[in-house]
């Protein structure tokens, strides 16, 4: 395990993964819509057992850039950029808040806001983008608050409950989180590599010996 950075939010604190995590995780359970929304089939009747919750402690604990997100003391969900690139410079963004007590609660949008920071800013990357199933607006309105912007859709490639679902496709680039950098963060001053425009290219040992390479995303399940 490679332990990331925590970033501090005024609601939400993301943190590397701890072995305690597990407890809040097997707490919440198994939760029927939280599943479904993250484009899986929804089993009512499932348990969710202690092995389940290893199971989710040890794909997060291997992310180089995963975070379990903490609010109240409690871990309520985790956020992750994987399938990294380099040359690229670019990442992909995976967030998922297990537990229903801390929905619509803006935590989400905290943590996808810290997150964002943490790769533009320290990685250097030049793009994030995601992919959400079609039906989950509410995650879409998350995104889109956080400036990401929709790129297109995959027809019809998940088979969720008996019927095709479509994948909707977003990312947001430096340039545009530049540009709304100073309203989110309106006291912390912009680094000057940020201001740059164009932005520079940066050397490979701004990564500074972080891991990269492709990633298959781990479910949130």
């Amino acid at each position: 395990m490679i332990a990331g950075p925590t970033l501090y939010g005024e609601y939400v604190t993301l943190r590397p993964p701890r072995p305690s995590d597990q407890a809040d995780r097997l707490r919440v359970g198994y939760v029927p819509e939280y599943a479904h929304l993250c484009g899986g089939e929804s089993e009512p009747a499932r348990a969710y057992t202690a092995e389940d919750a290893a199971a989710w402690y040890e794909r997060l604990a291997a992310e180089p850039h995963g975070w379990a997100i903490v609010a109240e003391a409690r871990c309520i969900g985790l956020a992750r950029l994987h399938s990294l690139d380099e040359t690229h410079r670019r990442a992909r963004y995976a967030i998922g808040i297990f537990d229903p007590a801390a929905w619509g609660q803006g935590c989400g949008t905290e943590a996808t806001r810290l997150v964002l920071r943490y790769a533009f800013e320290t990685l250097g990357l030049h793009r994030v983008d995601l992919r959400v199933i079609a039906y989950n607006e509410r995650a879409i309105a998350c995104y889109t608050k956080c400036g990401f912007r929709r790129e297109g859709v995959e027809r019809e490639g998940a088979w969720i409950g008996g019927q095709w679902h479509s994948d909707v496709m977003m990312s947001i680039l430096e340039h545009e989180y530049r540009d709304r950098r100073q309203d989110i963060w309106p006291h912390s001053p912009m680094p000057p590599y940020l201001a740059a425009t164009p932005p520079p290219r940066y050397p490979q040992s701004r990564y500074n010996g972080i891991m990269f390479g492709n990633q298959h995303p781990i479910g949130e399940e």
